[in-house]
Parts: structure tokens; C-alpha cells; sequence
């Protein structure tokens, strides 16, 4: 079972990316502040979960969630400041979305996914190693990037079939790789990558 919170006195926001490792696109993040209160029974790791858990989870999330944004950083910006600084950027620009909302709550302790961090202005924040495994938060975030990340991904996939990233949401398998052999890369694939 997945934990609530880290901190029951702070008003925490989950923290999470998808992408990273991806040829194409962008990379994807979310921030999530969820209720004290809110347990679900199968929110996990996005990667754990059936696509079918995802999108319904995705739906319950932004219905309950007291605060959510998802924000991306494109494969322009990933080749020209790095992978690592570009997921640090999505979630930042994902936490800029918050605090800009006039109402809902504005967080002050950040639950990180992963063992680095930019930090943000003004608000401490922790990194959890397979932090998606054990907060609901960060699974939350997770989920909600994830699901953003593979809608986008399929769009893309309307103009460039041949890549196959309605299936490996531009991941590095070997049709990918194959089709960027025939045909080139595209204007979405990350240049600073191996791509072949």
C-alpha cells in the first residue's frame, strides 16, 4: 500500500516524468497534490498498471486531485540543455502551472521521484528513490504524464506512421530504430540521441 503523505503537516505535491529515455518527443511531467485523505486501491507506477488502469485513473485523478498540471519540455529544447536538465525543467514548469492557478492550494514540501533535484523557489523538497512505488502523489504523477505523454505520442503517430510510435511512444525498439534507418529522423526526434 502506497503511502499518503511524507509530511502530515505540509501540503505536499507529487512530482514525476515520463520520456526520459525516449528518441522522439518530449519529455513529459506532472505535479499532484492529492487530499490528506485519499487512498485508491491500484494507483502504482504507470508502468505497472494496464493502460486501460491508466486512463481511468487518469480521469479519477483530475476529478480529485486539490491541485494537477502536466507540463513538457520539446526535443528542441532536450538537445539544446540536456535530458536530465530538460526533466527538471517539465517539472518545474508543471509547479509553475500550480502556483499560478488564483484558486486551489499552493504547496509548500515537494516529493520528488528520483535522486536529484533542481530545487524550486522557496519550497523544500525530498527525493524518493522509486518514490512512484511508495507515495500516492508521485504515482499519481506519474500516471497523469504518462497518459498526457502516450495521447501526444499517438497524435504525432497520424503524421509519422512509420516509426511506429502509436505502439512504443517513440522508446527506442527495434522497429523504431529500423524505420529512423529508412526514412531519416523527423523534426520531433531528439538529435543530441543515439538515434540508430
Amino acid at each position: 500500500m502506497l503511502h499518503s503523505y511524507y509530511n502530515i503537516n505540509a501540503i505536499e505535491a507529487g512530482l514525476d516524468e515520463v520520456g526520459r529515455g525516449c528518441l522522439a518527443g518530449p519529455v513529459v511531467a506532472a505535479a499532484v497534490i492529492l487530499p490528506k485523505d485519499y487512498t485508491h486501491p491500484i494507483l502504482n507506477d504507470s508502468k505497472q498498471l494496464t493502460r486501460f488502469q491508466r486512463e481511468q485513473l487518469r480521469a479519477e485523478l483530475q476529478r480529485e486531485a486539490l491541485a494537477w498540471a502536466v507540463a513538457e519540455v520539446s526535443a528542441e529544447e532536450i538537445d539544446r540543455i540536456n535530458i536530465l536538465k530538460a526533466s527538471f525543467l517539465a517539472m518545474h514548469r508543471a509547479l509553475d502551472t500550480i502556483m499560478h492557478q488564483p484558486d486551489g492550494p499552493k504547496p509548500d514540501h515537494l516529493l520528488v521521484d528520483g535522486n536529484r533535484f533542481v530545487p524550486y523557489p522557496m519550497i523544500p523538497h525530498t527525493c524518493i528513490v522509486k518514490g512512484d512505488t511508495k507515495f500516492l502523489s508521485i504515482a499519481a504523477a506519474s500516471v497523469l504524464a504518462k497518459t498526457y505523454r502516450d495521447e501526444l505520442m499517438e497524435k504525432l503517430s497520424l503524421e509519422f506512421p512509420h516509426y511506429g510510435w502509436a505502439q512504443n511512444v517513440g522508446y527506442p525498439t527495434s522497429l523504431h530504430r529500423r524505420a529512423i534507418q529508412e526514412h531519416g529522423p523527423c523534426r520531433w526526434h531528439r538529435r543530441s540521441f543515439r538515434l540508430v
